[in-house]
């Protein structure tokens, strides 16, 4: 057990730990806290590991609170990995002793500590605000949810957008830019760039693939292996490398069961729902009324950042087309359900609200004599089937509008659609 001196040496460090962390861009998604800062309610930014969550938090410090009017604890320190939630009234009164009286606090990777919950249930009524972090979808929400329903919003962080990774690389975006000749031949270079590696934000800054590689490992020792308590470390690894290895294609269990040294689909299944709840990975359904086809029919397979394909990826060869494809699974709004469309022809993404299709989207990198009939098709049997009088194509660079039997398609490069959408 930790002594009150080591517990104080701890806090201290870490104080100045997050104080000394550069402030970086202020993240778009920023606002959007701050808008829940007058909130009773826990704010629990979830998200990947390194996707900048605690940046955030160090922004929040910084604009609203002075970098004085908070405490500050990190449970990602080895030092504090399983401290009992029982001893959790020394933390704060060794806080107190050092920094005074505060209101706020801060909880980096809270998911470390177990019954975390019942400590911020009890301060959270005394009228104490928190800022919690974690890298776990289900574990956050079923432990929150136990102790705290109602009383929490849930805001994910990803890594950078395309417009943030232009402020990261120093290029003011402007209403017109988009329009000027001379930008956009600069934005379609720094497109180029940002389709290949992503936008995790410490390999943005010191582009060295073992970071993304660190975080890969650690998201499948310390997030799954650990605490699922998963044995067999080569089989899971083998499973993940297959998936991403195939990213943005279709696949079934059965036919993973037959690749893999697993036997049981149910624990393919169980594998794959423990990369999701890591905010690595995303899987989306054949889109079907009837939600038993939709489980049994077969998945696609998104990563939640590009860069991590290159780095990853057993892939000899690096087709920019599924990149594509990947990158506008990410950006499309997740306020509504991505499905897959598959008949006669295909459609890549139906988003879907209140069990309404409200738009179908199509993306190809180059569209071409040898696809484009193709591609029109697919997006097009998905437009009749829903009813819907407009459809989209993202492509790379090309732009043009078709007009099929009163329905329109739009055809636009990813580029200008990522920043229009902004």
């Amino acid at each position: 057990m930790l002594s009150e001196e080591q517990i104080k040496e701890i806090l201290v460090k870490q104080r100045e730990t997050i104080l000394n962390k550069k402030f970086g861009i202020e993240r778009t998604i920023l606002k959007e806290i701050e808008s829940k800062i007058k909130l009773p309610h826990v704010v629990v930014l979830t998200g990947l590991r390194r996707s900048g969550k605690s940046t955030l938090l160090r922004q929040l410090i910084k604009n609203h609170y002075k970098d004085e009017d908070f405490y500050y604890i990190n449970f990602e320190d080895e030092r504090l990995f399983n401290f009992p939630a029982s001893e959790f009234n020394k933390l704060y009164e060794a806080l107190v002793s050092l920094y005074g009286k505060k209101k706020t606090f801060f909880l980096d990777e809270i998911q470390n500590v177990t019954n975390f919950e019942t400590f911020v249930r009890r301060l959270y009524e005394e009228g104490f605000k928190f800022f919690i972090t974690g890298s776990s979808a289900t574990l956050l929400s079923k432990e929150l949810g136990t102790k705290l329903t109602g009383r929490h919003v849930d805001i994910i962080v990803r890594p950078f957008s395309f417009l943030e990774f232009l402020e990261l690389k120093g290029f003011k975006l402007e209403k017109d830019t988009i329009y000027k000749t001379e930008s956009k031949v600069e934005i379609k270079k720094y497109f180029e760039e940002y389709l290949i590696t992503g936008g995790m934000p410490e390999y943005l800054i010191y582009n060295d693939p073992e970071l993304l590689t660190k975080v890969y490992e650690d998201t499948v020792l310390k997030d799954i292996a650990v605490r699922h308590k998963v044995n067999n470390i080569i089989v899971l690894r083998n499973l993940y490398s297959i998936l991403i290895s195939n990213f943005a294609n279709k696949f079934s269990f059965n036919s993973l069961k037959k690749v893999t040294d697993i036997n049981s689909v149910n624990t393919i299944k169980k594998f794959i729902h423990y990369l999701e709840e890591t905010y690595f990975a995303k899987t989306i359904n054949k889109f079907d009324y009837s939600l038993k086809k939709q489980i049994i029919n077969d998945k696609k397979f998104y990563i939640i950042d590009n860069g991590f394909v290159g780095v990853l990826s057993k892939k000899l060869t690096k087709d920019k087309g599924w990149l594509l494809e990947n990158l506008v699974f990410n950006s499309l709004n997740k306020d509504n359900d991505t499905f897959y469309y598959s008949n006669a022809n295909e459609c890549d993404f139906l988003l879907v609200k209140n069990k309404t299709v409200t738009k179908a989207i199509q993306v190809c990198y180059d569209l071409n004599g040898d696809n484009r009939e193709r591609e029109i098709s697919g997006l097009k049997e998905a437009m009749d089937k829903f009813k819907l009088n407009e459809g989209l194509i993202l492509t790379n660079s090309q732009e043009e509008e078709i007009k099929i039997e009163g329905k329109k398609i739009r055809i636009f490069s990813v580029w200008k659609w990522l920043l229009e959408e902004k």
